[in-house]
């Protein structure tokens, strides 16, 4: 079973306080309390990982605008004696996450960073897919998706919308777009450069072809990649179903610009938006279904008003995208 050491250091004079709330907490496995430097206490407090974020949210709520309060929280490897699992109900509500929202926003914080090396995978990614679509070469562009880096801005962006956190979603979205634009713009200068007809490659062509199955794919992406992360599930793994989804698309798009053939670089453009689209609808909704929200209730509040307004936009504009599939297949 998974666990969470949790150190919380309070002013000595809420010492009692934070004892009887941890007593009366039957998601407490144990804890214990000593002196810190200057008139503070130091509590370690050992949880269940699935319920450390209600007893996260309890203390903050208590004492979090206590001056030198700090949380910290820690991945526990082993403990002694071994924690045996309560045995739940068979009304209890099922599982629904596997770690905690702090964990979650710091897990995105950290992947959604716009930095030289986040730009130079992206680079080398874009460069590696528009080599494989050309050549049509299948395992040079899942080689590609494995450099690309597009799994954190786009989980951030979900979680963001989720949360109602504007600083996260402006630093998701501007790594997002910095990025998918390098992509694009390498994409476009190498289809400049290239003499032979682009069109011949199968890899290259499939990428034009909009269907409804993209959207089903793309949408199970978005979901596997907030499954991800909350499911403590290896990121590369899922990281590549995602970028599959983005990078040749938008590299197929810039290929067919820079090569001359903007019908088909348009096409290849509405699945690469579709896919976005999808990517993010679907991750929002998991988030929701697994019970992601804000601890404040205030913040709550407004998170429920924007992401009902970022649900609707998503998928007003999926509908529109599928509206022009339809209309140019009839055509």
């Amino acid at each position: 079973m998974a666990q969470r050491l949790i150190e919380l250091v309070v002013p000595d004079r809420y010492e009692g306080d934070v004892e009887t709330i941890l007593e009366g907490d039957d998601k407490v496995f144990d804890h214990w309390c000593g002196k810190a430097s200057g008139e503070k206490v130091q509590f370690k407090i050992l949880v269940d990982a699935e319920e450390s974020q209600t007893v996260i949210d309890q203390l903050e709520n208590n004492y979090g605008t206590a001056e030198g309060f700090r949380l910290l929280m820690f991945h526990v490897e082993a403990s002694l004696p071994i924690q045996v699992e309560k045995e739940k109900k068979e009304d209890d509500e099922e599982e629904t996450r596997g770690v905690s929202r702090v964990e979650l926003y710091t897990a995105a914080s950290d992947q959604i960073k716009l930095s030289s090396v986040y730009l130079l995978l992206m680079g080398l990614s874009a460069i590696v897919a528009a080599i494989g679509v050309l050549r049509g070469d299948v395992a040079v562009i899942i080689g590609a998706m494995v450099i690309a880096p597009l799994l954190g801005p786009n989980v951030g962006l979900s979680l963001a919308t989720t949360l109602a956190d504007s600083d996260l979603a402006r630093k998701a979205m501007r790594s997002n777009f910095v990025g998918i634009l390098l992509a694009f713009l390498i994409a476009v200068i190498i289809g400049l450069l290239f003499t032979d007809d682009p069109t011949g490659s199968v890899e290259l062509m499939a990428r034009t072809n909009v269907g409804y199955g993209d959207v089903a794919l793309a949408l199970a992406a978005g979901s596997a990649g907030a499954l991800a992360y909350t499911r403590s599930i290896p990121a590369a793994l899922i990281g590549v179903m995602v970028a599959i989804a983005l990078v040749p698309t938008i590299v197929t798009s810039g290929l067919l610009l820079g090569a001359g053939y903007f019908t088909l670089s348009f096409y290849a453009l509405m699945l690469f938006l579709i896919n976005l689209i999808c990517i993010n609808l679907s991750g929002v909704l998991t988030f929701l279904v697994q019970g992601f929200t804000p601890s404040q209730w205030w913040k709550a509040d407004k998170a429920k008003r924007l992401t009902r307004l970022a649900i609707t936009i998503w998928a007003a504009l999926l509908l529109v995208l599928i509206g022009v599939i339809s209309y140019l297949r009839f055509l």
